[in-house]
């Protein structure tokens, strides 16, 4: 190369070809620092709903383990299924029994409460108060069911009717904000004795 090629410059076919080529730089560069963001986004959103997950299902399986008859003298447990569990429990400490309702709807699991009033005491719907436990719930997809139920040999309930067999519930909930990207689901998973319907053999 001479000193006059050098003192002319790139011809037009050679800009062409350096303007190609750091645009396929720039643009593989932007390509993966948006999926850095992108990756980071899903793991901080994973790990935000897995907290929130794990504290509602630690005061859901507290609210289980205190089920009790109501104040108007039902049975403690109203109806089960496989993603839903409708009881009655003094959640809050105050000598008054409270209607509980933990219930999946759509990707989220929900509490609705519901206290009595009047005398004598009556739990009216239109009072029932809701709460959001946890989101991005995919337990129904994943693993099929949220709540089991056992009776006082161990033995899993099947007929969902036969909720004065209930001596033990476990709970199982698969969170996962994107099925469609990493992190995976997370599973988390506890139970409940219900102390006040313990029967002994």
């Amino acid at each position: 190369m001479t000193y006059d090629t050098i003192k002319r410059g790139f011809t037009f076919a050679e800009m062409l070809v350096v303007i190609a080529v750091f645009s396929i730089v720039m643009v593989a560069v932007a390509n993966s620092v948006l999926y850095f963001y992108q990756s980071n986004r899903n793991t901080v959103e994973q790990a935000y709903a897995i907290n929130n997950a794990r504290r509602g299902i630690e005061f859901m399986v507290r609210d289980i383990r205190e089920v009790a008859y109501s104040d108007a003298g039902s049975y403690p447990i109203i109806s089960m299924a496989t993603s839903s569990f409708y009881f009655y429990s003094d959640i809050d400490r105050d000598d008054s029994v409270e209607r509980i309702r933990y219930f999946l709807d759509g990707d989220i699991l929900r509490k609705g409460v519901t206290n009595a009033t009047g005398d004598p005491p009556i739990y009216n719907d239109v009072s029932e108060e809701f709460t959001i436990i946890s989101e991005y719930v995919r337990s129904d997809v994943q693993v099929g069911n949220i709540f089991r139920y056992f009776d006082v040999n161990g033995n899993e309930i099947t007929d969902l009717s036969a909720v004065t067999d209930v001596v033990f519930v476990r709970v199982g909930l698969v969170v996962n904000v994107n099925p469609f990207r990493l992190p995976e689901e997370f599973t988390l998973r506890s139970s409940a004795t219900l102390r006040n319907l313990r029967v002994t053999i």
